[in-house]
């Protein structure tokens, strides 16, 4: 016999779910907009799915800037033959001499992994690209990507879990991405002239629409008026004697032991492209990389 459940309880567990839903879309309107192919940004109950098809990709876009803080949004990629498509989570300033931290997410033929990229602009310089697999199948599940950045470094995460430092080298005449606010945003496009083994394997039309999926949003940084200058931005999001915002704390500015060793275990485990290591592309070691491994 089938246990019964009371009607009670039936009504909480649907009020409980129609909460869920309505804060996941509520926080979604509250943070982002559709920023392009408004018809392939789709409410799918409490979830939110970016399309790709054969007419357009999509995107969204944050409805402020930010200055220093931490951002994450979690994504369930594209199923299946994903080869040729890349979702991207990033943030970004604008202009061209802008800044920009980048997660791709390349897509592969049914059976291969993910590649997961990244990459760093500054002054509109980007071209440091590091590629790895991951230890999971983004595809099954909803997994948490996340961008922190103070004026010490820029750490990329999966599931709390770091894979990438960029640490402020300015001691050493390196520039550091730490004067203009940033955007973020999300989308998915057809880039089959290279994301998959180099461009050698070609969207699979058939198998569209691919599919992005979301489903939560967080961001904690400094929102920055878009009329406010950089260096009065970077004052307001800064600590100082009459407040002190949780980046700027001492135990944020390096990563601890344990976060070390796993980013360690990451790139001994998982890295397969860094362009710190290629000559062909680098003949002289970009300045960066002769002092840290990041």
């Amino acid at each position: 016999m089938a246990p019964k459940v009371s009607v009670p309880l039936l009504v909480a567990l649907f009020i409980t779910m129609a909460i869920v839903n309505w804060a996941h879309s509520e926080k979604f309107d509250e943070l982002f907009r559709p920023s392009w192919a408004l018809d392939h940004v789709v409410r799918d109950g409490d979830v939110l799915k970016l399309k790709l098809d054969h007419y357009s990709g999509s995107g969204f876009e944050s409805k402020s800037k930010y200055m220093f803080g931490k951002v994450t949004a979690q994504i369930k990629l594209v199923e299946g033959d994903s080869a040729g498509t890349v979702t991207a989570f990033y943030m970004s300033s604008d202009g061209p001499s802008h800044n920009e931290f980048d997660f791709e997410f390349l897509g592969n033929t049914t059976g291969e992994p993910y590649l997961v990229q990244t990459n760093v602009y500054v002054n509109g310089v980007g071209n440091r690209e590091q590629r790895l697999d991951l230890w999971f199948d983004p595809t099954k599940d909803f997994h948490s990507y996340s961008i922190l950045w103070n004026q010490r470094q820029v750490v990329f995460m999966v599931d709390d879990t770091p894979i990438r430092v960029h640490t402020n080298l300015e001691h050493k005449g390196i520039p550091f991405p730490k004067d203009q606010a940033m955007g973020v945003y999300s989308s998915i496009w057809n880039a089959d002239d290279w994301a998959t083994q180099g461009g050698r394997v070609k969207t699979d039309w058939s198998h569209a629409p691919f599919v992005a999926t979301y489903g939560d949003f967080e961001i904690n940084a400094c929102e920055c008026p878009v009329s406010t200058a950089f260096d009065d931005n970077m004052k307001r999001c800064s600590s100082g004697a009459e407040k002190r915002y949780w980046w700027d704390e001492p135990t944020i500015s390096e990563l601890n032991v344990h976060q070390s060793h796993q980013l360690i275990w990451v790139r001994a485990n998982h890295m397969v492209y860094d362009y710190c290591a290629d000559t062909a592309r680098f003949p002289a070691t970009p300045a960066e990389c002769e002092h840290h491994r990041h």
